[in-house]
């Protein structure tokens, strides 16, 4: 989790990222003047459209001040897609692939879109299992 000095930009690097399944992913906000969540794209996580993998747990950081950390074990595999609450609509998402990716997230309805934003950041699912991590561009 990554800002730049006067706030104006936000991210995840990497952005994208492939990794076998139960493999553990910390998150740490680098970001000296925001805090910052790592939330999973669930109907738990306010209601937002199902885009991690059926029967996966769904996870919700919560706000991570700088250098504060989470961490979460993924074992299902499939995409896994996730934002930051305050900063979804600034484009801060991310996708992770556990395993083999099967079927892309599902498309979201009109009444669950995710703001457009958002959805051009995230990196394609060929590029991540291509290269295995992207990074922020």
């Amino acid at each position: 989790m990554q800002g730049n000095a006067d706030g104006s930009q936000v991210w995840f690097d990497p952005i994208g990222l492939h990794v076998e399944p139960g493999r553990t992913i910390r998150w740490i906000n680098l970001d000296p003047g925001n805090s910052h969540t790592t939330t999973a794209y669930h109907p738990r996580n306010f209601d937002h459209p199902l885009r991690i993998p059926e029967g996966a747990e769904p996870w919700n950081s919560d706000y991570l001040l700088p250098n504060e950390t989470f961490s979460v074990t993924l074992r299902v595999e499939g995409v896994y897609d996730f934002f930051c609450i305050p900063h979804e609509h600034a484009g801060m998402v991310g996708r992770i692939i556990v395993g083999k990716p099967g079927d892309p997230p599902p498309p979201v309805s009109a009444a669950q879109a995710l703001p457009q934003v958002a959805l051009q950041a995230f990196p394609s699912i060929e590029e991540i299992m291509q290269r295995g991590m992207v990074r922020r561009s």
